[in-house]
């Protein structure tokens, strides 16, 4: 595969799966054998669980989901990400009670691309923060 149809791969993740919840999509794109390098220890790495963290936690609490791509890298196998997921925090995340407020998670990800779907995925991202900031009553945007 290319590696503009790597990131092309990646970006149709970013807005079908993460912003649109499209399961036919996420489907498609998840190789069956995917590992979530970043998982916590214990946690499931699976494509599933990937699944899970933007069905069943991030999309129900965001009011108004998008994903914001600032960069984009790829060598290789791999594509590189920085991004923001943004909306409002209209639902309970993650414990976290409604806030009302405008809510942004920064990330950066690593997604290993094979036969066109994603084979591995790494990352960071300031969730934790943005949890405690919301916690506090204090901005989540800045």
């Amino acid at each position: 595969m290319s590696i503009d149809g790597a990131k092309a791969v990646v970006l149709r993740f970013n807005r079908d799966v993460i912003e649109r919840g499209d399961r036919d999509a996420f489907e498609a794109l998840m190789a069956p054998t995917f590992i979530n390098r970043s998982a916590p220890p214990g946690a499931p790495s699976d494509g599933e669980s990937m699944w899970s963290t933007f069905d069943r936690v991030l999309r129900p609490a965001i009011a108004g989901l998008t994903v914001t791509i600032h960069d984009q890298i790829a060598e290789g196998d791999k594509v590189t990400t920085r991004k923001t997921i943004s909306g409002t925090h209209d639902a309970p995340l993650l414990g976290v009670a409604p806030t009302g407020k405008p809510i942004r998670i920064d990330v950066i990800d690593i997604v290993r691309v094979k036969d066109g779907r994603y084979a591995e995925h790494w990352g960071i991202n300031n969730l934790s923060t943005v949890l405690a900031d919301l916690q506090r009553g204090g901005p989540s945007d800045e």
